[in-house]
């Protein structure tokens, strides 16, 4: 149980929360608490790669299971968002993909006034965090906390095929999304090792527990709110009780002797900022929220990667789906328990690839992910056939959403609108990305394997036909950042500071993919992990690694 006052209080233990409560704790002068709301996130379905079909459809204590506002471009739906909940946050739920994102990302956050933050800044801080099968080289590091593998299955068939299908289509072949050239078709690097599930908690969390006296990890803690006094945050109020059984338990307040420091999420961090009467002052007024700073940037700036999913029947029984049909499924779950052998080691997503959408573009806006099994919705609908789905990933979004209070309770749920489609270009962009997919496998390489195409079926060609299809059958594919954005304090959307303190507040700092400026062309975690390294060393007081020259 937390008591007394405490130098940080770091809100949230996913893949930031994580990283900071352990940098943090290194000085065993500091004394650090972490609060997490969900759970210790230790079932076998969470440590099982192929528990990830299951842990992304529904609303568990390891998945918050958010729903949208009906979405005005997507045919007024509201739309799924996973997001994990316990300790590793949703790097415990994630798809294990280990991408860092291009680096014209970076020196386009460093364009927009951010010193610090080109990818010759960062590249050290991913190096840092990273224990790469390969070894130490250029691009990758040795000896840190994140497990990062290739997978196990690159000799499968599909997999080989899809890369050479896309090279046969006039695509480069990649040998590293995350060294000198993202663009083109490749094998991904996972967060998996020996089999297991490496996420934020299992690196960061799990060698130090029970072994640092000056670290405190309360789970089951609903944050209520965050206590600031005289222009500084000194204090979190909180109940125990997950998944809403706090309700009525006394309300706890913890201080902050130096700073607390807020990891919740693109969606829950501006909701407790909200909740705190930072943000608009009229939004929160409405709420019957006394506005205590004013920042209108608070769950504004929401950007996500919207992803459609293209299926094919495969001719022959060499899909997931033949591995774990009917009482197969059983035998998988039992033999990983048992052993920790066969097809639970393995999350169906090995290979993929970055493209660009049009050929005069600086980087790729458009990723692939290719799953050796037929998925829909978010794994939802059950297609009982061997097959294998292209995701096609929108990397650039135009579009721009936010998240709000829905009241002021704080086990509501946030409000979440995303705003997909919002531009003619985000229409165009996934529309050419359809193509595309379909033209790479439609090749030869493919061929052995490839039966109809069942989703979403040959007959829809036209641009009206494949818009309507997208709006009816598009999704996230769970990258949400933005809602505290950095930025200078000159700018009236900013939220945070390049050194991730909210503006205008002292002893306060919000370190999640929140903060992130603009969306990067991939997957989020390795990022959102790679903030919190790099603000660890920011709060500490050491000087930021040397950047690569």
């Amino acid at each position: 149980m937390a008591d007394g006052a405490f130098d940080y209080i770091v809100i949230g233990a996913g893949s930031a929360g994580a990283v900071l409560a352990a940098r943090l704790s290194e000085d065993p002068q500091m004394r650090v608490l972490l609060l997490e709301a969900g759970g210790t996130n230790t079932s076998v379905l969470v440590r099982m790669p192929a528990g990830v079909g299951t842990l992304i459809k529904q609303k568990s204590k390891h998945n918050w299971g958010f729903w949208s506002e009906p979405e005005p471009h997507m045919d007024g739906r509201r739309m799924w968002h996973p997001r994990g909940k316990g300790l590793g946050g949703s790097s415990a739920i994630n798809g294990m993909v280990y991408i860092r994102g291009h680096a014209r990302d970076y020196d386009q956050w460093r364009q927009l006034g951010l010193d610090g933050w080109s990818y010759a800044d960062v590249l050290p801080y991913f190096r840092k965090a990273e224990d790469f099968a390969g070894g130490k080289t250029e691009f990758h590091g040795a000896g840190g906390p994140l497990k990062v593998n290739w997978g196990e299955k690159s000799g499968h068939p599909l997999y080989r095929g899809i890369i050479e299908a896309g090279r046969q289509a006039g695509h480069k072949v990649t040998p590293d999304f995350n060294g000198a050239d993202q663009e083109g078709f490749g094998r991904y690097q996972l967060t998996i090792n020996d089999g297991q599930r490496w996420s934020a908690a299992r690196g960061y969390l799990t060698p130090i527990a029970g072994t640092r006296r000056n670290l405190s990890v309360v789970t089951g803690a609903r944050v209520h709110r965050i206590v600031v006094a005289n222009g500084r945050a000194v204090g979190v109020e909180y109940s125990l009780g997950s998944n809403g059984s706090g309700r009525g338990k006394p309300v706890q307040c913890v201080r902050a002797a130096r700073e607390v420091l807020l990891c919740a999420g693109a969606f829950q961090s501006p909701q407790i900022l909200q909740l705190s009467g930072i943000g608009d002052p009229e939004k929160l007024k409405g709420h019957g929220i006394a506005p205590v700073h004013a920042l209108k940037g608070v769950g504004e700036n929401l950007q996500d990667h919207l992803d459609v999913t293209l299926n094919w029947a495969c001719t022959q029984p060499v899909s997931l789906y033949n591995e774990i049909r009917g009482l197969r499924q059983l035998k998988v779950g039992l033999q990983y328990m048992l052993t920790g052998k066969g097809t639970g080691r393995q999350n169906g997503l090995e290979a993929g690839a970055f493209l660009k959408s049009r050929p005069d573009l600086d980087r790729p806006d458009l990723q692939i992910h290719f799953v050796i099994a037929i998925m829909q919705e978010h794994a939802k609908v059950q297609v009982k056939r061997d097959g294998f789905t292209l995701h096609v990933c929108q990397l650039r979004p135009e579009s721009r959403g936010r998240v709000g209070l829905v009241n002021a309770n704080p086990y509501a749920d946030p409000s979440i609108l995303t705003n997909f489609l919002g531009t003619e270009e985000d229409r165009r962009v996934v529309r050419e990305g359809i193509r595309m997919a379909r033209h790479v496998a439609a090749q030869d390489a493919l061929a052995p394997y490839r039966g109809e195409e069942i989703w979403p079926g040959a007959h829809v060609q036209s641009d009206d036909e494949i818009d309507a299809w997208v709006r009816a059958k598009g999704e996230t594919i769970y990258h949400p950042v933005g809602t505290a954005k950095m930025g200078l304090p000159s700018d009236p959307t900013a939220v945070v500071d390049k050194d991730c303190k909210v503006i205008g507040l002292e002893g306060l700092r919000v370190v999640d993919a929140s903060v992130i400026p603009l969306l990067i062309g991939g997957n989020t975690n390795a990022p959102t992990i790679m903030i919190a390294e790099k603000i660890a060393d920011v709060i500490r007081g050491r000087e930021a690694l040397a950047a690569v020259a």
